[in-house]
């Protein structure tokens, strides 16, 4: 492999990875659960519509719910069943909050719905795959579960390159590095397939330097057979350079705009696992149903990646890995830096769970007192983003809104390397969330506010036009009685 000069990422920190707990044992498929757990919520708070209703059986891959948007993905059951009921669950969100969910029992069987027979892709238009991507439900696997049918579509941006996101960089979470191992044509076909969709001859794969295994298995893989077009990079494994906008950055020097995407400089980037479910929905019809999770930490017995079905318990997963050892003390969906605490080990896997650390003391032990802030700049110096942290934090403790739409709070990705570097140990990335959900809150208020105004205005102007279109006809049917009055003079009067 040709190694590429990259551009340096500013900030990020070389944090202690902990990523040979879960590698150091084989791949395996995770036992089918006795129960599937799938919550109605989609991204952005929009609810589906059940197209199942209780005590129906149900078949792997078939659609048990569609959102009223057709364009949002549907979702499908991952296993066959009986459905037992449609009832409020805790939401695997970091709000704890109850909403619907699909509960299937399943029956053992794992019978799928027939396929039908399809031509190869090449044959088929872009429109065509991008429908096909949106109604196998294949979203992002990375973590931000955006729709992959709406990505690869860029409207009338031109694009000329697709980047795969390998660069697992947060600690723990190895299940990209167990799916490169293993199936390292499946993603490498999947990037072919998205080429053809997005219309590009370049696909670079940016993957950390510290996954010797998963590139040695890409690099056999690319010699095994013609992958035109194709080139692998290696990336400091520096946290967090698996961040969209840095990966980019890394790769090819160009910078993502402030509140723009991707595209807007001619990029679209996808993660390793979203190419690996591309490939498999429009090659075999296979709905996103399944993925690896890495279960890991010093609070469980046997740390490892599993192949699980979407609406698996993480209690399932977890009992599969050994059970909790005496040093479980916090259970997190996603990583430690990243991820979000939750309380309820019935919580269910979703497409967006990478990894579910089972913490104890040794992995995220009890934050030190909070003090005063000592304007240090040690945050600034590590954001990867390149923003000045401490000036979010006052300017989010004085609620000076202005002040931080300047200062671009919306450009911080939240990664927590200023919380890891903060003397003062202030919680800083939940202070920028919360200045964020009062801006957010702020923003909708003044675009009801504006949407009033225009309607007010527009209701204002149209009745000063029916007034004068009123005054006009009152004028001309005046005139047209004086034109039509035949003139009285005062010889005729007498």
């Amino acid at each position: 492999m040709a190694t590429q000069p990259f551009m340096p990422l500013p900030g990020g920190l070389h944090l202690p990875t902990f990523k040979t707990l879960s590698a150091s044992r084989p791949l395996a498929e995770a036992p089918l659960p006795a129960e599937l757990v799938f919550p109605l919520q989609l991204r952005g708070g929009i609810n589906a519509v059940p197209t199942v209703s209780a005590g129906q059986r149900v078949l792997k891959g078939e659609v048990i719910a569609r959102a009223a948007f057709e364009n949002l993905p549907p979702l499908h059951a991952s296993s066959s069943g009986i459905v037992r009921c449609i009832e409020n669950r805790l939401l695997p969100h970091p709000s704890a909050m109850e909403d619907l969910c699909i509960i299937i029992d399943t029956d053992g069987l794992d019978e799928a719905l027939p396929l039908q027979p399809r031509r190869h892709f090449s044959l088929e238009s872009r429109e065509t795959l991008r429908a096909w991507l949106i109604e196998a439900g294949v979203l992002g696997l990375g973590g931000a579960a955006f729709p992959t049918g709406f990505k690869v579509d860029p409207g009338k941006r031109r694009v000329d390159t697709l980047i795969l996101n390998a660069a697992e960089c947060e600690p723990y979470i190895t299940c990209d590095d167990s799916l490169l191992q293993h199936f390292p044509h499946e993603v490498l076909q999947g990037a072919i397939i998205l080429m053809h969709i997005l219309s590009v001859e370049q696909c670079i794969i940016g993957i950390e330097d510290d996954m010797p295994e998963a590139c040695r298995s890409l690099e056999n893989a690319l010699r095994a057979r013609a992958y035109s077009g194709i080139r692998l990079q290696r990336v400091p494994a520096l946290y967090p350079s698996g961040g969209e906008k840095q990966l980019i950055q890394i790769l090819t020097g160009r910078e993502v705009p402030a509140g723009g995407i991707p595209a807007d400089i001619g990029i679209v980037c996808q993660n390793v696992g979203t190419a690996g479910a591309v490939y498999r929905a429009i090659e075999y019809q296979e709905p996103l149903v399944s993925r690896i999770v890495t279960v890991t930490g010093h609070g469980i017995h046997e740390p490892r990646n599993w192949i699980t079905r979407i609406g698996t318990p993480i209690a399932h997963l977890t009992a599969a890995s050994g059970g909790y050892t005496n040093a479980a003390e916090r259970l997190i969906i996603g990583g430690p830096m990243m991820g979000f605490a939750v309380s309820d080990d019935q919580l269910p896997v979703t497409k967006a769970s990478n990894c579910i650390l089972v913490a104890g003391h040794e992995d995220l032990p009890e934050p030190p007192e909070v003090m005063p802030c000592i304007r240090c700049g040690a945050c600034a110096e590590v954001c990867p983003a390149g923003l000045l942290p401490q000036q979010l934090y006052w300017y989010g403790r004085a609620d000076n809104q202005e002040r931080l739409e300047q200062h671009e709070l919306f450009s911080c990705i939240e990664c927590g390397c200023c919380n890891m570097v903060c003397p003062s140990h202030i919680p800083l990335v939940q202070h920028f969330r919360a200045s964020k959900g009062k801006l957010t809150l702020k923003r909708r208020e003044r675009e009801k506010a504006d949407h009033a105004r225009v309607r007010f205005e527009s209701r204002q102007s149209r009745k000063e036009e029916e007034k004068r279109s009123k005054a006009e006809a009152t004028r001309r049917k005046r005139e047209a009685l004086n034109l039509n009055t035949p003139e009285v003079t005062h010889t005729e009067a007498n």
